[in-house]
């Protein structure tokens, strides 16, 4: 939430296939952000809703590997969907981001 004002509903998407860092492949605010949370529920990519993290994470450019002081938060994501979703924990196991 920004100071004194309500902000809309962010989305970022994510993509990790093992090597380098995770990369933001779509990122928006309002409509855009709605129609990525539904092309990701269509397509059967696992949601987190982290408004803190996303805020972040939309600051990254789209097709640019996350940064470094990102790397524990989204870990910690990816390695909780992966485990919940029957993946294991290894990265080389998923292309979809979180």
């Amino acid at each position: 939430m920004a100071r004194g004002r309500k902000r809309g509903r962010r989305a970022v998407a994510l993509r990790y296939d093992g090597r380098g860092a995770p990369r933001v492949t779509a990122a928006g605010g309002g409509a855009l952000a709605e129609r990525i949370v539904a092309a990701a529920r269509e397509h059967g990519v696992p949601l987190h809703e982290d408004p803190a993290l996303a805020e972040a994470l939309a600051a990254v450019p789209v097709g640019e590997e996350i940064p470094p002081e990102l790397y524990v938060a989204v870990a910690e994501v990816l390695a909780f969907v992966f485990l919940v979703h029957g993946r294991g924990t290894d990265p080389g196991t998923a292309e979809r981001g979180a």
